[in-house]
């Protein structure tokens, strides 16, 4: 009865057909190994210098030839420039005639130095496949190119929100399709109030590429259905002007238009301090469209938009007009750009119960009004 054999956990026999052969798998050994060869230049035989910083990744390229096919074009089927040939000089007819009868001497006098010393083997050149190559990466950063390095050597990479859609679009690009389809399922649980800016500040570096549109729909679902809190972060701040426009202009956005003006208050802020010369005035502007005051209390209004002096009076008038009579305020002026529907406008005079000023309104069929502020200034539509 032969002794019974415990097996490493790593072991995986081959069946009981083959009771004599078994696999011994050592996956994360060969990561580590691989991940330490990319990391040690004098090992790589390629050198990436990639974005605008021009950051080294170097690279063995047979392992990338080996993993993308796309990799292997570029490294060794890449065309070489094809030269004209230029026809060959002609000769002076003396020109010829001296060097026809120079020959016999210059062969002789080669002979002769044959004999005497020992020929010299020429050095071996090296291929031009097995040289030290240095090429440019610009269309990824660093580190999204960096990863992707990483995985192609050892089939392993850590996937984070702020370079996911780099390496998505990356691993699209040189054909690493079970890379993408990871970073595609990946995007499912990493969307959250706390990545969701970073991502959408990642895809303003990508925009060109196929797999960023897809990705850019899922976040701004998420925004949507997490409007107000996605509008307080910090870092809603950091996002491109047009990224805030579009979230903005969405009518899926389940934000409070207070909240959307404090939003563009805080990111034109943000803007001024990075552009000193620039006017706030002028910042919010791009973003007045984008917010209807109409549905802003009539005391929030007052007390927290009108004194900072950045939206025109004739909105905020509008604004609480409407919310005195929708049918005496023409409503394509509640906020500018926007096509609304035109109402019947009438006479009529009031005083807005939810304003602690008092402030005045006056109302005519021609929609045009007067009103009063709580600092004594006049308004007059007309």
């Amino acid at each position: 009865m032969p002794e019974s054999v415990l097996l490493p956990a790593n072991y995986i026999t081959m069946g009981e057909a083959e009771p004599d052969l078994s696999t011994f798998e050592n996956k994360s050994g060969l990561a580590e190994d691989m991940k330490f060869l990319a990391s040690m230049p004098e090992l790589c035989d390629v050198t990436f210098l990639v974005g605008e910083t021009r950051e080294p990744v170097c690279a063995v390229k047979a392992v990338l030839a080996a993993r993308s096919r796309v990799f292997h074009k570029m490294l060794y089927q890449a065309p070489s420039p094809q030269r004209k040939k230029e026809p060959p000089p002609k000769e002076n007819k003396l020109r010829l005639f001296l060097k026809r009868s120079s020959e016999p001497l210059l062969n002789l006098q080669n002979a002769s130095q044959q004999r005497g010393h020992i020929q010299q083997l020429a050095p071996i050149q090296e291929p031009q496949s097995q040289q030290h190559q240095t090429m440019i990466i610009e269309e990824f950063e660093p580190d999204v190119f960096r990863q992707l390095i990483e995985y192609i050597h050892t089939g392993c990479v850590t996937l984070q929100p702020r370079t996911l859609l780099g390496v998505m679009n990356a691993a699209d690009y040189y054909g690493l399709d079970e890379l993408r389809k990871a970073c595609a399922g990946f995007v499912q649980c990493c969307i959250t109030v706390d990545t969701v800016c970073a991502l959408l500040a990642s895809a303003e570096r990508y925009i060109q590429y196929k797999c960023t549109k897809s990705l850019v729909q899922k976040v701004l679902e998420f925004v949507d259905e997490h409007g107000n809190e996605v509008l307080n972060l910090g870092s809603f701040t950091l996002l491109p002007q047009h990224v805030v426009r579009l979230i903005l202009v969405r009518d899926e956005l389940q934000a409070d238009e207070f909240t959307k003006f404090q939003a563009a208050l805080m990111w034109g802020k943000k803007y001024c301090d990075n552009n000193p010369t620039t006017s706030l005035k002028d910042v919010i502007g791009n973003f007045l469209e984008y917010i209807q005051f109409k549905k802003i209390p009539a005391t929030m209004v007052m007390q927290e938009i009108y004194p900072l002096g950045l939206v025109p009076n004739n909105i905020l008038m509008n604004a609480l007009a409407y919310q005195a009579d929708p049918l005496c305020t023409d409503s394509s002026k509640l906020s500018p750009n926007r096509i609304r529907r035109h109402d019947q406008g009438r006479s009529m005079s009031v005083q807005s119960s939810l304003d602690p000023y008092g402030s005045v309104t006056t109302l005519s069929s021609s929609e045009s009004f007067e009103m009063v502020f709580p600092d004594g200034k006049h308004y007059n539509s007309n």
